[in-house]
């Protein structure tokens, strides 16, 4: 077993503390009593479909143990989720009725699927009004309502009057304030508490940046740093080794100076990643960068192109006619040996373009570094969390996070909606 996150002798300003403690101390499931009483469980059921086949059911079977609780004690489980981007209108294509089959027989009993373009119309209230204790309905796609994303009043009010009580399981929309999350809290007549797979997520994640066993080293990938500002910054306060690889890195080897050649860059970050290296020296936080890369006269088209020709090469020797496409072996090294000594790590972001066999050594070799490692290993769910199931490492890391962007919001130190809005204990 891997050790939990646990004290540290960082202090925090009374703001963050407050954050938190209010975040790791949600009403559960566990707290409340659901007998006999309708219960409106928000699971994240956004899962791929092709042909009307689920193609990963990974986020339904993270919803099983909530739903089985809610089961056991004697609940009637009306389930609600959304899928894909209907924007409002129904689309037989985004509808959920295959989860409903597939939940049917993971569960080992029927899932009524109360399919109603409305969610909450006339079928949706006929399969509630029938249901007995331990019964299961899983209402249409949330967002075949067009109020759904704009958290409008109506529609909440609508959600709210099916049940007695609200279980959030989906983190994955915990950093959105939807009708089916946030907003059907304020009407709610009962309590509204989180489920299993969202408390651990909140517990992984806070305890990880809040009070992380250390040394906390944080490691950062992706394409560009645009899309990671806040969390860097907020990183650097928090962790006592910052890595950061993928495509943003060639941004900050060009502010201290390389040429990147065809390299993606931000230009219009080059000043913001001086001022992130200069306090991260002020915090005696440690940056570490890539020290070589892989490089190719052109992105693979197609995307895994295995015949793909690459030359690596230091970073500050990238040839003009060239882009970074991965980190290079030495820099594998760096990373997995600043690893090694850890106590807590968070990834966030591949290391290159992983989905190609020939770049994704980078990402597996940073992978295989967490898996190897005794340290509390959290991986921030998006690409870092397809990579390292892709790659075979899943099972080897202590959490895996099954949403990306409130992942990321999260680790930019800022309150997500969906949890503010469950209970406190």
């Amino acid at each position: 077993m891997r050790k939990a996150a646990g004290e540290n002798p960082v202090a925090f300003s009374e703001v963050e503390k407050e954050r938190s403690m209010a975040e790791l101390n949600k009403k559960t499931v566990d707290d409340i009593s659901v007998k006999g009483k309708r219960v409106l469980c928000r699971c994240d059921f956004n899962v791929p479909l092709k042909e009307g086949k689920i193609t990963d059911e990974n986020r339904l079977v993270a919803a099983l143990p909530t739903i089985k609780k809610l089961i056991a004690d004697g609940g009637k489980v009306i389930l609600c989720s959304h899928l894909g981007k209907p924007k409002g209108e129904p689309k037989p294509e985004l509808s959920l009725a295959p989860v409903a089959k597939r939940l049917s027989e993971l569960l080992g009993q029927p899932v009524v699927f109360a399919k109603d373009d409305t969610v909450v119309g006339e079928n949706a209230r006929a399969a509630v009004e029938k249901m007995k204790d331990g019964d299961v309905v899983l209402l249409e796609n949330t967002r075949y309502r067009a109020e759904e994303t704009k958290n409008g009043e109506a529609f909440s009010k609508e959600l709210a009057s099916l049940a007695d009580v609200f279980v959030n399981d989906a983190f994955g929309t915990a950093h959105r304030a939807h009708c089916s999350n946030v907003g059907v809290t304020q009407f709610i007549s009962g309590p509204a508490v989180v489920g299993y797979l969202m408390q651990k997520e909140i517990q992984f994640l806070g305890q990880a940046v809040e009070n992380p066993v250390r040394p906390f080293v944080a490691i950062l990938g992706g394409a560009k740093v645009s899309d990671k500002l806040n969390v860097i910054s907020n990183l650097l306060e928090k962790c006592n080794t910052l890595i950061i690889g993928g495509g943003m890195a060639f941004t900050f080897v060009k502010a201290m100076g390389y040429e990147i050649g065809k390299s993606l860059v931000d230009d219009e970050k080059l000043s913001y990643c001086k001022e992130m290296l200069e306090k991260g020296k002020k915090l005696g936080c440690e940056i570490l960068l890539p020290v070589d890369a892989v490089c190719a006269a052109s992105f693979p088209d197609p995307i895994d192109d295995a015949n793909l020709a690459v030359k690596t090469v230091d970073i500050s020797e990238i040839p003009a006619d060239m882009l970074g496409l991965d980190i290079g072996p030495k820099s594998a090294e760096l990373f997995a040996n600043a690893v090694k000594s850890a106590k807590t790590v968070v990834w966030n972001g591949p290391m290159g373009v992983f989905e190609n066999p020939v770049l994704a050594k980078g990402t597996i070799a940073v992978a295989k570094a967490l898996a190897e490692t005794e340290a509390t290993t959290i991986i921030g769910g998006g690409d870092s969390a397809a990579a390292v199931n892709i790659l075979g490492f899943g099972d080897k890391m202590t959490h895996i996070s099954t949403g990306g962007g409130a992942s990321l919001e999260f680790l930019e130190g800022k309150e997500l909606p969906g949890v503010a809005a469950a209970n406190n204990k």
